[in-house]
């Protein structure tokens, strides 16, 4: 915790692996997932202080080969379009192509696909969570660069302010040490996520693929909070005020207005920002399967707080958050951590039966006989190739790209859908569409559960049978 510009509390607790005895430190190593996008526009606004590009460029400028679905956006988007998630992707659209990991999907990719993802609203119009345009940025710091998204990075953001041990690229866990595996949920207890010894360099690095430990990420906080004169000349105060400035509105949530009496709520670049208490707030989360973080700032009193969690846990972080941010805003306010926590159990109680998740339990394996009509290769413009093929009896799928996403096809009452082999993933609606008007047999895709996480965008996949089983 930072109080006018001093670090004035640290606390670590727990485990780098459950059951494992090695406790986290101040040192350990957590992803920080969508913390890096902060990270990826200081970048960028090191290369405009440097006359290396400018906000308002045309995407184009850096990468000829960018396509958005609609032309009329390719040809205005700017570099701060990437940022503000205002572009007209659907909500986490495409996310597919970068999680779940590992899988197979290039930048390049990436730049391919975005063309073949329709537009869920009109450009600039609100604002949609996107990854993917974070990806394409990273690429524009590249080319601006002369170098790649992670030597950049290294090199223009880490070295400078003294982050010596954030990591990002490729790298080995057993040579850096002390290092937070990810944990899910399971039966009540904290499962470990494996991870290799050699972390390869991820496509998604410039949307979520760095990794601190909390004593890089108060430095962090501090280089915006209390700036050196080094660090001024790091980043000028002008692009300071940039990245924090509000772009784009949020709406504010009901929530919200009850918990911090926030009347407007923003995106900046790689920012968040809203009043809480009367008081001015610019923070970020980071969320990926297993970890969670949150790292806000309040400019005015030059305060703020940062924590990650190697685990399952979105209740938890917003407990933590909100109870954090009441010490700066509302020092006399009664609600705790149990009131907080009461709230959001509450809340969960209060959801209306369509928006649980589907009982499943009645689910039973589809025979292969009677799936035979749909088997084949099936391919997406932007997902790319998966296979529908039998298995021992039984229909299994499998994507080309994505090798997580492979499971067994079941039948629930009259539907399909498809039980993923990891357990982390999503389970999926499988709706086959029969040939007609010179269109060949196709498959959509949906969430089981409507409310999950939006990363699986399997809404926004349209296949068409190409094949049959090899």
């Amino acid at each position: 915790m930072i109080e006018n510009g001093q670090v004035v509390y640290t606390r670590t607790v727990g485990e780098t692996v459950a059951g494992s005895g090695q406790k986290i430190t101040p040192r350990t190593l957590f992803k920080i997932a969508s913390n890096s996008k902060a990270m990826t526009t200081a970048l960028l606004g090191r290369l405009v202080d440097q006359g290396k590009l400018r906000w308002d460029d045309p995407v184009t400028e850096y990468l000829p080969q960018f396509r958005m679905n609609d032309p009329w956006v390719t040809a205005n988007m700017r570099v701060a379009d990437l940022l503000t998630h205002s572009s007209g992707l659907p909500e986490g659209g495409g996310d597919l192509m970068l999680w779940p990991e590992p899988n197979t999907f290039t930048r390049a990719d990436i730049i391919h696909g975005l063309a073949f993802i329709k537009p869920g609203y009109s450009f600039r119009s609100q604002y949609q969570y996107d990854n993917l345009l974070y990806v394409v940025a990273g690429e524009v710091a590249a080319a601006a660069g002369g170098a790649s998204y992670e030597t950049l990075m290294r090199r223009e953001v880490f070295a400078p302010l003294g982050l010596d041990r954030c990591q990002v690229g490729a790298w080995n866990r057993d040579t850096v040490g002390d290092v937070a595996t990810p944990h899910r949920r399971d039966a009540g207890r904290n499962v470990a996520i494996p991870e290799d010894a050699a972390i390869p360099a991820i496509t998604s690095a410039a949307a979520g693929g760095i990794r601190c430990d909390l004593t890089d990420m108060l430095s962090w906080a501090r280089n915006w909070l209390v700036p050196t004169h080094a660090q001024l000349q790091w980043l000028s105060p002008v692009q300071r005020d940039v990245l924090q400035a509000p772009h784009m509105l949020i709406p504010v949530s009901a929530q919200r207005r009850a918990w911090d009496h926030t009347h407007v709520m923003a995106y900046g670049y790689g920012w968040r920002m809203a009043d809480v208490d009367g008081q001015w707030s610019v923070w970020h989360t980071g969320t990926l399967n297993g970890m969670y973080s949150m790292l806000a700032l309040l400019p005015d009193r030059r305060s703020g707080f940062v924590f990650m969690i190697n685990g399952d846990a979105g209740d938890a972080r917003t407990v933590l958050g909100e109870v954090l941010m009441k010490h700066f805003t509302a020092p006399g306010d009664h609600r705790g951590v149990d009131w907080y926590a009461d709230a959001l159990e509450q809340r969960a109680k209060q959801k209306p039966a369509a928006a649980s998740a589907i009982d499943t339990s009645r689910q039973q394996p589809a025979s292969a006989a009677e799936l035979a009509r749909w088997s084949g290769q099936y391919r997406d413009p932007w997902f790319g190739d998966v296979m529908l093929c039998p298995r021992d009896g039984t229909m299994h799928f499998a994507a080309a790209k994505s090798p997580t996403l492979a499971g067994t096809v079941m039948r629930l009452g009259d539907r399909y859908l498809v039980h993923w082999d990891d357990s982390a993933d999503l389970d999926a609606w499988l709706d086959f569409q029969a040939a007609s008007g010179g269109r060949p047999i196709g498959l959509r895709m949906a969430k089981l559960d409507p409310l999950g996480d939006f990363s699986s965008d399997y809404e926004d996949l349209d296949f068409q049978r190409v094949g049959g089983c090899r």
